[in-house]
């Protein structure tokens, strides 16, 4: 046995980081046509008593998470490292956690409920932009004209979906109008990606002490806290009826140990042998493989909005790329930054 852990552990050396980067990014890229996929499964098997409704998947696919993240990362868990965290770390810990754990998860499952998975994951590409303002205004960072460019070119392509998509709508009712009408799953998409954005600000300002393993416990524990209270708050206590069924633990075991935990990882076994710009061009496939799996997995097709708002979309990426490679050469970006940092892009992620 030691033997061939031995082994294995000689084997993932000689792998490039690149390689995790990309399966990281394929897992990643799937999360939200495989949770909606759980969803349509469990609604068949169980017609009008979904074990595996959205707020069940949220809940306990993060209480499953956290149970596999505790094990995994069981020597950050001690009392000397908890004793370097000030007031300051853990109120900013507990911010991201409630904005990258909770709010944002909850939003995206809601919107993957009630409206297209590639709208999910195309509307989602706002948070790069944003990220990049929220940077300038409340950091101060500076910012070269390409990544500015790119942002704007990105957040226009967001803007061209939503509007080719809304007139597309108008155009097949009866009482079309010339009105643009914007669905709530895509406005809760926007939202969880200005939620996420906000969160990877903070993260740049404050996060680069805190262990990662440490904060992914955090962010899986107090984010799954706020959830369920705030679940039964709005919806009441029987909301959860359906927690104890073992469909519903069975699946979110797997989901949980592939899609989080896995993904995850190969994420930072990935960062650990790479640089900033690598990161950076495997988050930028991330739309890519989240639309190549909604139709593999969910047989979505893309509409026409989604084509050519994915085309302005991928330009602007492509110049943000640009942008990156120029601040590497000149050193303006460091090489080490925390894994939280460098996530810029993903969205969401599983929880």
């Amino acid at each position: 046995m030691n033997q061939i852990i031995t082994n294995i552990s000689k084997l993932s050396k000689k792998i490039p980081g690149q390689i995790y980067l990309l399966l990281a990014i394929i897992i990643f890229g799937a999360s939200n046509s495989i949770t909606k996929q759980l969803t349509e499964i469990g609604a068949t098997k169980f017609p009008g008593e979904n074990p595996i409704s959205f707020c069940n998947v949220l809940f306990v696919g993060n209480i499953c998470a956290l149970l596999i993240l505790i094990i995994i990362y069981r020597k950050q868990l001690n009392l000397n490292q908890f004793k370097q965290l000030s007031q300051q770390d853990w109120a900013t810990m507990l911010t991201v956690a409630f904005l990258a754990g909770a709010f944002s998860p909850a939003a995206s499952f809601e919107a993957l409920s009630r409206t297209m998975v590639n709208n999910v994951i195309l509307i989602g590409r706002i948070e790069p932009p944003l990220t990049i303002a929220l940077a300038i205004w409340l950091l101060g960072e500076r910012v070269n004209k390409w990544k500015i460019i790119g942002a704007i070119i990105s957040f226009a392509g967001v803007i061209l979906i939503i509007v080719l998509q809304s007139l597309g709508d108008n155009s097949n009712s009866t009482s079309a109008t010339n009105m643009i009408t914007i669905n709530s799953g895509e406005i809760l998409a926007a939202i969880a990606a200005i939620a996420t954005a906000i969160s990877n600000t903070i993260s740049k300002a404050r996060l680069h002490r805190i262990p990662v393993g440490l904060f992914n416990i955090v962010r899986n524990g107090f984010g799954g806290f706020i959830f369920f209270f705030a679940a039964i708050y709005f919806y009441g206590s029987s909301h959860f009826m359906e927690l104890v069924s073992p469909f519903l633990w069975q699946w979110m075991l797997v989901y949980s140990a592939i899609i989080v935990v896995v993904g995850q990882i190969l994420w930072l076994k990935g960062l650990s042998k790479t640089t900033n710009s690598d990161a950076s061009i495997a988050s930028a496939l991330n739309p890519i493989a989240g639309v190549i799996a909604a139709y593999l997995i969910l047989g979505e097709i893309p509409t026409i909005a989604h084509y050519i708002g994915g085309a302005v979309i991928l330009a602007g990426i492509i110049l943000s790329q640009l942008g990156n490679q120029h601040e590497i050469s000149i050193n303006k970006v460091p090489e080490k930054t925390h894994p939280q940092q460098r996530e810029i892009g993903l969205g969401f992620k599983g929880f």
